[in-house]
């Protein structure tokens, strides 16, 4: 039996997973993963063509047309949904472990993102059954009128390296709930939980060819995908510079796009919040996944008789954020993704000090453990105008603008292209509703921070993308709305 506290003794290798098997690699070449939190290799996995893109995709359609998913009830999706939420918590120690060894989190974090995972697969179930449709009594004597909800098609599903199993877990369970087949591509450095997750799926009774993976990279098999003609629905997480290339080959079909792209996301802070609570609050928001997370609380705007006293609390709590071995429970702060992006968050430090900016804490590479981590950073007296507080990071660094008036600060929280998330630390009620209804994020917290569960909708404003996952909207999502009308009795002839 594995021993899940260690690193591995092999490099262990995945196949890619099309029509409920697993295909040998053959020829295909691999991509090695070296774990970001300990510098050595520990998973092989195929690199997918566009061939077996092609042919993934022709599963995915006949699979689709055959109805073997399709068309069956609420009620059968919903058991087999079921099933792999009880296969995902079976298996949680060994999905906890590889999530980690390939992305660099805490272990602690990925065991509390399987978790959720599981959660996502059970509520979405429940939408299985009850999704509905409307019908309409008043259109007279002679007419009857019908709106129905029917599976979109075939889904092609683009996840990031960041959260490949929890943004996998916000998107099939409802995908699948709604009667639609899928052909996935995770990302490239972290594509086994996705390839372990197919496997649960078959085992829960999932028929074959309604999930399929396909591994590869993203200038070719990610390519394909977002061209492809026969592709009704592409759902893609990932960078606002590639969102731009997915809206743009979408045309090849007029396919529908879901889109989670990138945030800048506020973190306001008013004089009458409880500044302990806000303090801890922004230090999660900041160091959680490393800051490698798209509703990362990266702006922290607060307000100004209250900034020195705060900024000394928020630096205590970071000095406290415990680093170490990912595999130990106890740490808190995980890996950084590749050498190339840690460059990049240590670049985008220099930037805002050449800029201004005053380096408060952190702001270095921690050289004290295997792998690569950045120490959580702060950056103080910067302007909104800074690269540091317009462009995201994707790093555990802060930049901290003060305020003076309640129209000032949502002034700047909304003075972004993004809108994807906010975070809002006030006593007073009125003003956190005021703010909440004013600021232009399509996730919003009160004293609180990348918190919630499956019931409500996530997604974005503004160039932060378009669509919503989860909740019962992530399952309309994958859905056409068919409008019917029944006409009654002897038909009035319209030629005499």
């Amino acid at each position: 039996m594995q021993d899940f506290t260690k690193l591995p003794s092999t490099v262990r290798e995945f196949d890619f997973f099309v029509d409920g098997k697993w295909i040998d690699r053959g020829s295909r070449g691999q991509s090695e993963r070296l774990s970001p939190g300990h510098d050595v290799p520990v998973t092989r996995t195929v690199r997918c063509t566009k061939e077996d893109l092609d042919h993934a995709v022709a599963v995915a359609r006949r699979a689709f047309n055959a109805k073997t998913w399709s068309t069956v009830s609420g009620a059968e999706r919903a058991a087999v949904l079921l099933r792999a939420a009880t296969g995902i918590r079976d298996k949680l120690d060994e999905l906890a472990y590889w999530e980690t060894l390939e992305t660099g989190k805490a272990i602690s974090q990925c065991r509390g993102e399987i978790e959720a995972a599981a959660g996502h697969y059970e509520y979405a179930a429940g939408v299985a059954r009850t999704l509905s449709g409307e019908a309409f009594n008043n259109l007279g004597d002679k007419m009857f009128g019908l709106v129905t909800r029917q599976p979109i098609g075939v889904i092609g599903l683009i996840t990031p390296w960041n959260f490949p199993f929890i943004i996998l877990a916000e998107r099939i369970p409802y995908m699948l709930a709604a009667g639609c087949t899928i052909v996935a591509k995770p990302a490239e450095v972290t594509s086994a939980s996705t390839l372990m997750m197919a496997e649960i799926l078959t085992e829960s009774g999932l028929p074959d060819g309604v999930f399929n993976v396909v591994p590869g990279s993203g200038s070719e098999v990610g390519q394909a995908m977002i061209e492809h003609v026969d592709i009704d629905v592409l759902s893609f997480t990932g960078s606002i510079d590639v969102g731009r290339r997915v809206l743009l080959a979408s045309a090849s079909n007029f396919k529908k796009l879901s889109l989670e792209l990138g945030g800048k996301n506020p973190q306001i802070v008013y004089a009458d919040a409880n500044l302990e609570d806000a303090a801890d609050g922004v230090a999660f928001g900041l160091c959680f996944n490393a800051g490698q997370c798209c509703v990362s609380g990266s702006r922290l705007i607060v307000e100004k008789t209250v900034a020195r006293e705060f900024e000394k609390l928020l630096i205590e709590k970071l000095s406290r954020v415990r680093t170490g071995d990912v595999l130990d429970p106890e740490t808190q702060l995980g890996a950084i993704v590749t050498d190339e992006h840690q460059a990049k968050i240590l670049g985008y430090v220099q930037t805002g000090l050449n800029e201004g900016a005053v380096l408060s804490c952190g702001g270095k590479s921690l050289e004290a453990h295997a792998g690569r981590f950045v120490e959580p950073t702060l950056l103080t007296n910067v302007r909104n105008d800074m690269v540091v507080a317009r462009e995201e990071i994707f790093g555990p660094v802060l930049a901290m603008i003060e305020f003076e008036t309640i129209d000032e600060a949502i002034g700047i929280a909304n003075d972004n292209i993004f809108g994807l998330s906010a975070s809002i630390w006030t006593s007073d009620i009125d003003k956190a509703v005021e703010t909440m209804r004013r600021v232009q994020a399509g996730r919003t917290w009160v004293n609180t921070t990348i918190s919630g569960g499956p019931e409500l909708p996530i997604g974005g404003f503004k160039q932060s993308g378009n669509g919503r996952e989860t909740g019962v909207y992530g399952v309309e999502e994958y859905t056409e709305v068919k409008s019917i009308h029944i006409e009654l009795g002897k038909r009035n002839h319209w030629v005499s």
